[in-house]
């Protein structure tokens, strides 16, 4: 069972998630009184690297050769106490879903 983690946001709001451990050795995340662990970071500032990776993903696909009209990125992501948010392994060697398309273009001659 994977424990709970308490983020809180910019703005001083409470955000509790179950969040996976950190460390696959059997250590299992603790807190004094029972409650969530605290995250080290803000809610914003875990997902921080995963909002890079996204931006990072959109460039790759819209300043290509492909130039499709809408780009959608998927990704899993787990949270956790030391790390933040981390890109998820699906049921594949990792989760990152993309989906392009374009619309279609003008008919020739069409008025």
């Amino acid at each position: 069972m994977d424990g709970l983690v308490e983020f809180k946001t910019e703005d001083g709001a409470r955000i509790v998630v179950e969040a996976a451990d950190d460390d696959e050795s059997g250590a299992r995340l603790v807190s004094r009184g029972g409650g969530p662990a605290l995250a080290a970071r803000t809610f914003e500032g875990a997902l921080e690297g995963v909002r890079a990776a996204a931006e990072s993903a959109l460039r790759v696909f819209r300043e290509g050769t492909l130039r499709p009209d809408s780009v959608e990125l998927e990704f899993g992501v787990k949270l956790s106490a030391e790390t933040g948010a981390v890109i998820a392994k699906g049921a594949a060697e990792g989760h990152l879903i993309v989906k392009l398309s374009w619309s279609p273009g003008p008919a020739d001659g069409s008025v």
